[in-house]
């Protein structure tokens, strides 16, 4: 505990047997930290629980279901005795324009990648006042911080959780509750493996990020940032700040 902030123990991981959640789950039960894996993917997650034998408990999530969400922090609680900590990550992804994304489709993707995290939240909540605080990392992405052409609804999902961070923020302050948003670039998972190497060739580090790297701010924002609320946190190699154009020696001031 640094003045009011409490540093998490005991961190619920959605989306955690998989991709940049699994390799999260990994790196703080390693470093010491309790963890709930958090899934719908049951065999994949009850393997990295057994992996992390010790730190770590799997339970199935829909993070859809109220009750869902009840059941996991129930069970963080009576394993761990507390949960000061939420990675609120598991998200979908859809192709899709506005003309050519279908309502159905839409929905899905904010039904999940934005309620789910509001339900996540308030289910998680009167834990986190129980411990006398704690933080909630909710997973946006780069799309939640500029437009993307082809992503209608993963983008308005990505920039509704910056919205919900900052009023979640105000929210819970009082209660030394922190809530911060984290915004990934280009990272390799299941979900960017049909992504061209070419997407990222024009970064200022011209490559995808690994789960790992993610991993670590997120480690960081759990045990160290507690100063830190109602802001947003980038690891994308720098795919906001511009493209590296290249060397043109014929054309002036180049």
């Amino acid at each position: 505990m640094i003045g009011s902030a409490r540093l998490c123990q005991t961190v619920i991981v959605t989306g955690g047997a998989r991709g940049i959640g699994a390799e999260t789950a990994r790196l703080l039960a390693t470093s010491g930290l309790n963890v709930m894996i958090a899934d719908i993917r049951d065999d994949e997650g009850q393997a990295l629980s057994d992996e992390l034998a010790g730190r770590a408990a799997y339970c199935h999530l829909d993070v859809t279901c109220e009750q869902d969400w009840h059941s996991v922090v129930a069970q963080s609680e009576r394993l761990f005795g507390h949960v000061d900590g939420l990675f609120n990550n598991a998200g979908v992804l859809a192709h899709g324009g506005v003309e050519d994304c279908q309502p159905e489709q839409f929905r899905r993707v904010i039904d999940v990648n934005l309620a789910g995290m509001f339900l996540g939240i308030r289910a998680v909540v009167p834990a986190m006042r129980n411990a006398g605080g704690g933080m909630i990392v909710n997973t946006s992405s780069i799309a939640g911080l500029q437009g993307y052409a082809g992503l209608a609804a993963y983008a308005t999902s990505k920039w509704g959780i910056r919205g919900l961070t900052k009023c979640a923020a105000l929210d819970l302050a009082r209660d030394y509750i922190r809530v911060v948003s984290l915004h990934p670039g280009p990272i390799k998972t299941a979900m960017t493996q049909s992504m061209p190497a070419d997407v990222v060739a024009g970064q200022p580090l011209p490559r995808f990020g690994e789960p790992i790297e993610v991993a670590r701010m997120v480690r960081f924002l759990f045990t160290e940032a507690s100063y830190s609320t109602g802001c947003e946190f980038v690891v994308d190699g720098g795919a906001l700040t511009g493209e590296i154009l290249p060397l043109q020696p014929n054309l002036p001031g180049l």
